[in-house]
């Protein structure tokens, strides 16, 4: 038995970080621009910013990290709106970047997968 494995290599993975609490509203932005879904841990980052808190209070470290893989026509879109959602135009809000991906795989339904291949 041969086994078959649907490769896409038109994903880019969109990693966002930003203050806890503020998950939910960026992954649901990036659902309602397209994304399929999000995975989301929490870590604890230190640098600058946790020292310039009012008065001297350190600003909390513990973060949220989002990470949505989308296709090449969604990327801008959906990494806009989660910008957005998340508020990094603040200072200390959080940060994003994007990584290509070479090749990814999961399960296509056959009715997908068949539209696919026929398109190209």
């Amino acid at each position: 038995m041969t086994l078959t494995i649907p490769v896409l290599t038109d994903v880019h993975l969109i990693t966002c970080i930003v203050q806890r609490g503020r998950a939910d509203a960026v992954v649901q932005a990036a659902i309602e621009a397209g994304a399929e879904g999000a995975t989301i841990h929490f870590a604890r980052g230190t640098g600058l910013r946790e020292k310039l808190g009012l008065l001297a209070v350190a600003v909390n470290a513990e973060k949220e990290v989002i990470s949505i893989a989308v296709s090449r026509d969604q990327l801008n879109y959906v990494f806009e709106r989660m910008f957005l959602a998340g508020k990094l135009d603040t200072p200390g809000m959080g940060f994003m970047y994007v990584t290509p991906v070479e090749r990814a795989a999961t399960h296509i339904p056959p009715e997908i997968l068949e539209k696919l291949i026929g398109e190209r």
